[in-house]
């Protein structure tokens, strides 16, 4: 089997967890023998038997695709919906359009806005009259399949575009044999992994955590277009604080090793997949209560609300001083691995092309 798959056109040069999701996934499914191939520059789509989108909330690139090639296809959708967020928290730009118009015409102006203003490619002109919910609609109801992330996240997609389609869930997995649990050891950090962006919230971190003594640790470069609300951090931190900036993926073992707690308050994730590696590692994890992270943690996580520095640290301070429990990380090795993945992506390629 030949599969293209094709994601957003900066996967590696700005990544996260979808570069991710996306790189080994293709790894294991070469490891059954696909053929896998991961956005080329000018892509032979009928050399493929399948093609796999990922980001249905980028509409744009998917329909310049679909419009140059018949192939069935199958889309992981990780659908995040950031609209608590960019409407009542976000002092950009964006956020101004967020309170003055929908969610969809919001994501349809930064799309023409980055065309028209930063001179970036568009792929699709069909786009333009369509508008960004439309444009979403006609991906979903031509998929062969869907696979999101979770059930919860499916229940979003059917509850917000009002349709249903054939779909199998595809749980984000971590590299068990890179992510294993340390021996018992001094752990006295608090760590967070991820991108510094207001989505993710580091700012209330930063403040929750002040006077608590505990040495915060934050791994991940600012967003590109978020530098004020990184200079706002940096301005509130102190000597507890410490900006790591980026940490290559495969020497973030280390620092999990070293942390008592991982906190991703978010305010939105489909996942959150440095909150599984640290789970795995042994960290007790905290995460925003949020998006679609209940199906993955259960009741072995505690949950804060993004907006109140209080209910972060309460959080934090719970799962500080809780003793440590293992079966979130065995559900982890049992369920949320790469192989698991594979193998259900690979039943929904079946599926797919069983329909087309």
């Amino acid at each position: 089997m030949k599969v293209l798959m094709l994601a957003r056109p900066n996967l590696l040069t700005d990544p996260g967890g979808d570069t991710i999701q996306v790189l080994h996934t293709a790894e294991a499914l070469r490891q059954r023998g696909l053929i896998i191939d991961i956005n080329p520059s000018r892509p032979e789509y009928k050399k493929y038997d399948l093609l796999h989108f990922f980001n249905v909330i980028d509409p744009e690139d998917i329909l310049g695709h679909l419009q140059k090639t018949t192939k069935p296809y199958v889309v992981s959708t990780i659908y995040v919906d950031y609209q608590e967020y960019d409407r009542y928290h976000r002092r950009d730009i964006v956020g101004i359009a967020n309170r003055v118009l929908s969610y969809h015409g919001v994501e349809y102006l930064k799309t023409v806005g980055k065309w028209l203003l930063k001179g970036e490619r568009l792929s699709s002109y069909s786009y333009l009259w369509q508008g960004h919910r439309r444009s979403v609609v006609k991906i979903l109801k031509g998929a062969s399949c869907l696979l999101p992330n979770s059930e919860n996240e499916y229940r979003r997609l059917v509850n917000d575009f009002g349709m249903e389609q054939e779909y199998v869930v595809v749980p984000n997995g971590v590299s068990i044999e890179k992510f294993k649990t340390v021996p018992e050891q001094d752990r006295a950090n608090i760590l967070c992994v991820s991108r510094i962006e207001g989505r993710k919230n580091q700012y209330n971190l930063i403040k929750a955590l002040k006077g608590t003594g505990l040495m915060l640790k934050l791994i991940g470069n600012p967003a590109k277009n978020q530098q004020n609300y990184y200079r706002r951090c940096r301005a509130i931190a102190d000597d507890q604080v410490e900006f790591l900036g980026f940490v290559p993926h495969e020497t973030l073992w280390q620092h999990y090793a070293e942390a008592q707690v991982h906190v991703l308050p978010s305010w939105f994730e489909t996942t959150g997949l440095s909150s599984l590696e640290a789970a795995l590692m042994g960290c007790k994890v905290v995460v925003g209560d949020r998006g679609d992270v209940r199906d993955y943690f259960q009741n072995d996580a505690w949950y804060c609300q993004p907006g109140d520095p209080t209910s972060i640290r309460n959080a934090i301070l719970e799962a500080y001083h809780a003793p440590y429990c293992s079966e979130l990380a065995n559900r982890i090795i049992s369920q949320y691995n790469w192989q698991n993945a594979s193998n259900l992506t690979f039943f929904a390629y079946q599926k797919a092309l069983t329909c087309a």
